[in-house]
């Protein structure tokens, strides 16, 4: 069985300008902190950033957008991020806002192969903006294309070699959805074990869904 472990600097690497990337975590809640702070030392820039929110300071996702590295945003809260609120204001089109339950639902049908989500949830608002909107049994539902990403940055309590994820509490928050929902996936994980450490019904994220291991700090 392939060992996954490698280092953040190789792991990283897999990101090019202009790609798309998502980053798990809840302002600092399960954030792979050490990852994205690699991604900024390596200079990629013109992303596509898909993230709960972009962080508040001291957070990796804060600088990465203040570093200018992020061209596009889908988010479901910037108010902690003043640079997030100056793209959004100086290009309207760079920053997706989407309710959070929406937002997981868009990145989940990216994981599971579909095309969308219908919800409920903006309908008669702005939300609803430039987006198809279709009755079903008399009801009116958005469509809310799928998200699927180059790159997911997620955050896991321990992974064995083979890539076996372990996340705790809040800590799954969108790490979960994300490691599904990306073409390669990075986890970025406290404690590294050996194959069979973790028992199967303790596995939060196959390791079928993960590309590469590297060591990070505490989750929180």
């Amino acid at each position: 069985m392939k060992n996954k472990v490698i280092p953040v600097e190789e792991a990283v690497a897999h990101v090019k300008d202009g790609d798309h990337i998502m980053v798990g975590g809840f302002l600092k809640g399960g954030t792979p902190d050490v990852s994205v702070r690699e991604l900024i030392r390596q200079g990629q820039k013109g992303l596509t950033l898909t993230s709960n929110d972009t962080g508040r300071p001291d957070c990796a996702v804060f600088d990465l957008v203040g570093a200018g590295r992020v061209a596009v945003i889908n988010a479901s809260y910037i108010g902690a991020n003043p640079e997030t609120g100056k793209m959004l204001i100086e290009n309207p089109g760079s920053v997706r806002l989407f309710p959070q339950g929406t937002l997981a639902e868009k990145v989940r049908c990216g994981g599971f192969g579909l095309g969308g989500v219908l919800t409920p949830v903006g309908v008669g608002t702005v939300v609803e903006e430039g987006k198809q909107k279709l009755v079903v049994d008399g009801k009116e539902y958005l469509l809310e294309t799928a998200l699927h990403a180059d790159v997911a940055f997620v955050k896991a309590h321990a992974a064995d070699e083979a890539g076996n994820l372990l996340i705790r509490g809040n800590a799954k928050n969108f790490n979960v959805v994300m490691a599904a929902a990306a073409d390669y996936v990075i986890a970025e994980v406290d404690e590294i074990l050996p194959v069979g450490s973790i028992g199967p019904e303790d596995v939060t994220v196959p390791g079928a869904l993960v590309n590469a291991i590297v060591k990070g700090g505490a989750c929180a």
